[in-house]
């Protein structure tokens, strides 16, 4: 018969149980606030979060498998019957940890592509840069920026709100760029003069 998990410290108990079944060195420690649960780190350093998803079900988990970066891929995750701490044991070995293991792959290359994207357009903007007296360049959300004002605004004075700046882009396998630039004629035609520049050198 599953058993029923009402209470913070009946979770405690049972994810207790699962950790020593899962292996010799895993631990656990609290899950997050105003959820019952509780967090296993495995024997390979994995956290495993295992949440009660229904009230009406006390006797239904839900498992995470935590990743280093879950902003692009979502944390795997499987639904078990606390049959007994030896079942749910299995069922994360059997059916969650591949599918970690897969999650994992998904992570790295995504991690390896960004990286490369960060690398081509970080050539291409500090090539640029190079040719612009005074140009600083920003990272931003997967797009790399040359800021520049040819004109500083006078000592004392605050610059002014709009600058003029290259936009870099970079194509999902890093070998296709995009520049954008923005700003009045006298400070554009500079910057596609040093784009140009550099892509001679």
């Amino acid at each position: 018969m599953a058993q029923q998990l009402t209470t913070q410290n009946e979770m405690d108990a049972f994810a207790e149980q699962v950790a020593r079944e899962l292996g010799t060195h895993c631990r656990t420690r609290p899950g997050y606030p105003h959820k019952l649960g509780r967090i296993i780190i495995d024997d390979e350093n994995r956290g495993l979060r295992l949440y009660q998803y229904d009230p009406r079900r006390p006797d239904r988990l839900q498992i995470y498998a935590g990743l280093p970066d879950e902003t692009q891929v979502q944390a795997p995750s499987i639904k078990v019957t606390a049959i007994s701490p030896a079942h749910v044991a299995r069922e994360i070995s059997r059916r969650l940890y591949p599918l970690h293991a897969q999650a994992l792959q998904q992570v790295t290359q995504l991690t390896a592509r960004q990286q490369a994207e960060e690398r081509a357009r970080r050539t291409v903007a500090e090539a640029i840069a190079a040719h612009l007296p005074g140009a600083r360049v920003e990272e931003q959300h997967r797009r790399t920026r040359i800021i520049w004002q040819p004109t500083p605004a006078p000592t004392g004075q605050h610059a002014p709100a709009q600058v003029d700046s290259l936009s870099v882009t970079v194509g999902a396998s890093g070998d296709r760029v995009h520049v954008e630039a923005g700003g009045p004629p006298h400070a554009v035609l500079p910057m596609i003069t040093a784009l140009v520049r550099a892509s001679q050198e």
